[in-house]
């Protein structure tokens, strides 16, 4: 199958990041042609110069445009790119250099109309950016559905790193204009118009995650916020297991209420929980240190995430009003 990847990129005030992440793209070991499509998203602080710096190494096509938020600027972006299966990331990742001869041998092998990969820790991180991709990516905090599991049913892809063919880009009009929650609601616009998703295990990315734990917790708290959303667009897919933070953190207040009570065993429980946390961080990054810092980041993962998941519940439940008048910050 004769593929021409398009990579597409949106980018906001950070071009350090897009320097770090085109330099990867030279180190490529794919000796067939590829494109580049950054498309700044209303930035003040712009990519251009640093752009302009690789113009000689790769094929990069640069587009500016007003902020409409991340899902329309990847649209803007494929509906522009020269490809005919565009890989999306996003501008604070970092690629190893067989990242595209893995995707082009294994969609020649079996070939999906959308994967996504994981996402990895690289050595040079910070020991926070560690601690937060071992609470993001852990079999024990998120069951791997961010791509930790050799096979998993009906996977979702995720925006970070994401391939998509033109041809179902073309069938569902892209990304919409909810933002985080555009890559799992794109995927089930993908099945309901009979397209396969996939995970490519072995097409990891770097994704350094630049943030502290006060943005941490309003990613995760925004993750959860949108999950009951999703759940009403697309009711079939909704989930028990999406509950799982909400009930933890509940579970966990009343195990302390027990304990002062003298019921020890609930709050033994949760410390074998976060012991396992602790044993499987240490030996997957080596470092106490990290691992430490794995326990602060699963709780608040599960915190904000389980916070956020049962308001906005409770809200579309009870209120009767429309997503977009409850939760405007997360519609563009």
């Amino acid at each position: 199958m004769d593929l021409f990847f398009s990579f597409v990129i949106p980018v906001y005030n950070r071009p350090d990041e897009i320097k770090e992440l085109l330099q990867s793209m030279t180190n490529q070991s794919y000796s067939k042609p590829f494109e580049v499509v950054i498309v700044e998203d209303g930035s003040t602080i712009p990519s251009r110069e640093v752009v302009a710096d690789f113009q000689n190494e790769l094929s990069i096509a640069y587009f500016q445009k007003s902020n409409s938020g991340p899902g329309d600027s990847r649209n803007y972006g494929m509906q522009r790119a020269r490809g005919n299966y565009f890989l999306i990331l996003d501008s604070d990742c970092v690629l190893p250099p067989a990242y595209l001869n893995t995707v082009d041998e294994a969609l020649q092998k079996t070939y999906v109309d959308c994967f996504g990969g994981p996402d990895a820790a690289h050595e040079s991180f910070s020991l926070v950016q560690k601690a937060i991709n071992y609470a993001m990516t852990s079999f024990l905090t998120t069951g791997g559905i961010r791509g930790n599991k050799k096979s998993v049913d009906k996977f979702q892809p995720r925006s970070f790193n994401m391939g998509i063919s033109k041809k179902a880009f073309e069938a569902t009009g892209g990304f919409g204009k909810i933002h985080p929650g555009e890559d799992p609601d794109l995927s089930i616009r993908l099945w309901n118009e009979g397209f396969s998703t996939a995970l490519i295990p072995e097409a990891f990315v770097y994704h350094k995650r630049r943030i502290d734990w006060g943005r941490f917790f309003t990613q995760v708290y925004k993750f959860g916020t949108v999950r009951p959303i999703l759940n009403k667009w697309h009711p079939k897919t909704a989930k028990a297991t999406y509950w799982f933070p909400t009930l933890f953190c509940i579970g966990f207040l009343v195990a302390l209420v027990l304990w002062a009570a003298g019921i020890v065993l609930p709050i033994l429980l949760f410390a074998f929980y976060f012991a396992l946390i602790f044993i499987d961080s240490f030996f997957k990054n080596k470092s106490i240190a990290i691992a430490l810092l794995s326990l602060l980041a699963v709780g608040i993962q599960f915190l904000g995430y389980g916070f956020g998941f049962l308001k906005s519940f409770m809200l579309l439940a009870f209120t009767g009003k429309k997503p977009q008048e409850l939760f405007p910050e997360v519609f563009f």
